[in-house]
């Protein structure tokens, strides 16, 4: 079977060492390394290759790829630069190289995957398979039907309307929500137009993942949930088939589904 090649410059983009751009530049002033030699523009690596630049190792030859679910306190930031105080990579201090996917605000907390495995970062980010994200939220007064509800049905903020989703009231100032989609600061943006503050967010899944774990704390995803995680986010896949919703409505539940999704709801 035919090696799968990837340009070199993709590939240190989806690590999350760089942009494309700057590994471009990074390229043309040889300070990349493809087993031992420094390669032209244009390069492509297989998984076989070891990366480094400026000596630094990017990726061991055959480096098993790491899955791991990691509960994030609040005040960590969700970037592999480590000039920035608080940053997630020096916090979990693993001994190999990782990189979060996707975000969590600073200030919330909760479930955040870290890998080496740049293929299912792109899966995973891309917004268009409608992979859901469960949270628990804290607001600063009580909840009431209406809020429920139009929080369900979409809410317009930073240009668009966000997409019907899954909410369910807790207690008199707790909610949960379900998105399958991750705008900007999406939860927070969508209570402050309805004139409600966020005082505490977290996330408690990620597809078929569940926290499970103390916070400040991480563990390996088990072979089983790779395995079922890939199936998952496979760009055929449809996310009723991994749901976990209630999709009928009650007192304190909206639910409404994509209408890009087909509906299959049970009663």
């Amino acid at each position: 079977m035919e090696e799968k090649l990837t340009r070199l410059n993709k590939f240190l983009s989806e690590t999350g060492f760089c942009s494309r751009r700057e590994a471009d530049k990074l390229i043309d002033l040889g300070s990349v390394t493809v087993n031992g030699i420094v390669p032209e523009m244009g390069t492509k690596v297989s998984p076989q290759d070891e990366i480094r630049v400026n000596g630094k190792l990017i990726r061991e030859k055959n480096q098993k790829p790491i899955y791991l679910a990691f509960n994030k306190p609040a005040g960590i930031e969700c970037t592999t630069n480590l000039d920035v105080r608080d940053n997630i990579i020096n916090y979990i201090n693993f001994p190999q190289r990782i990189f979060p996917i996707g975000r969590l605000d600073k200030a919330s907390e909760g479930l955040i995957f870290m890998t080496n495995d740049g293929d299912i970062v792109n899966k995973i980010l891309r917004a268009r398979n409608n992979h859901e994200k469960e949270y628990v939220v804290t607001v600063n007064r009580p909840i009431t039907d209406k809020f429920i509800e139009r929080m369900g049905n979409g809410i317009p903020i930073l240009d668009t309307v966000t997409r019907p989703c899954f909410v369910e009231q807790v207690n008199k100032n707790v909610f949960k929500i379900i998105l399958t989609q991750g705008l900007n600061r999406q939860i927070r943006r969508m209570c402050e137009y309805l004139d409600y503050e966020v005082t505490s967010l977290k996330r408690i899944r990620i597809i078929n993942i569940t926290l499970d774990v103390a916070l400040g704390r991480y563990r390996e995803l088990s072979d089983n949930e790779v395995i079922e995680l890939n199936k998952l986010i496979e760009p055929s896949s449809k996310t009723e088939e991994a749901s976990f919703l209630k999709s009928n409505k009650t007192d304190n539940t909206f639910y409404t589904s994509n209408p890009r999704i087909s509906s299959n709801k049970k009663n």
